[in-house]
């Protein structure tokens, strides 16, 4: 059974894609998924209880889809091509389709192990992606090619350990990076009391209150960082400035960030 913040996310998810009705029946697909919906379980349990991370199961992954979808749309707003619509093989829709397989894809690894989750990631996704992508586009062996090979390059790089070469993967890496409010290190904190190599991260994680995605200023998207403590920064630099330098997408990306009644630094 899905939680309820699973559900509040997915409502948001539909809500950003009401205009676009292909990219609306492949979440809708997706969301109904009992396979993927028991392998992103899993994955939290691993990630949670067994190894002592954040949360890196179904509430963690529809959030990263959640925060690429936004920021693809305000790029296309910005009249920013993707990739696929650059090299004139693909869509906006075919980029968007990627990004959304891959988003809900790419922690599956993490069931597995945490160490190369990403190339787990890849191995356990290819059957979804390919009866996803039936259903969608059944007579389109063009659009499904493209759009299984982009999310599989998103899946692999969003660990930046990789070199990406596609604003579709980009996004889906920063996205990933904005995912450390205080809600992936609550489950943690609660259960697993003993000092651990890494707990850092939810530490880090629990002091970052508020992240707002948005139409920047200098920049198409801003990304915006609110803290109730310093550790929070050592989020902010250690990963999500990690994977915004890795990013193909970094030129269309300004980010600030800030501790509650302090002044925001602009990083980039």
């Amino acid at each position: 059974m899905k939680s309820a913040k699973e559900i509040s996310i997915e409502t948001k998810i539909l809500k950003r894609l009401e205009n676009n009705e292909i990219c609306t029946k492949l979440v809708k697909y997706l969301f109904a998924d009992e396979e993927l919906q028991e392998l992103q379980e899993y994955a939290n349990n691993v990630s949670i209880k067994r190894l002592g991370f954040n949360d890196h199961g179904p509430v963690h992954m529809r959030q990263v889809v959640g925060n690429a979808i936004k920021m693809l749309n305000i790029l296309q707003s910005a009249g920013i091509k993707t990739s696929l619509e650059k090299e004139e093989v693909g869509s906006f829709d075919d980029s968007m389709c990627a990004v959304i397989l891959a988003g809900l894809m790419h922690d599956l690894g993490m069931a597995i192990s945490r160490q190369g989750h990403e190339d787990m990631s890849v191995i356990l996704a290819q059957p979804i992606i390919d009866r996803a992508l039936n259903h969608i586009f059944p007579d389109d062996l063009h659009r499904k090619t493209i759009i299984k090979a982009l999310a599989t390059e998103a899946i692999v790089g969003h660990m930046s350990s990789r070199k990406i070469h596609s604003i579709e993967a980009g996004i889906l890496l920063i996205a990933d990076g904005c995912d450390m409010t205080k809600g992936r290190a609550r489950i943690p904190l609660a259960i697993n009391n003993m000092p651990r190599v890494g707990d850092i991260h939810k530490y880090s994680a629990n002091a970052i209150n508020r992240i707002s995605i948005c139409k920047g200023e200098r920049k198409p998207i801003r990304i915006d960082i609110e803290m109730s403590g310093d550790v929070g920064f050592f989020q902010i630099e250690e990963v999500l400035l990690t994977k915004i330098d890795s990013s193909p997408a970094k030129q269309y990306v300004e980010l600030y960030a800030g501790v509650v009644g302090c002044d925001r630094k602009c990083y980039l």
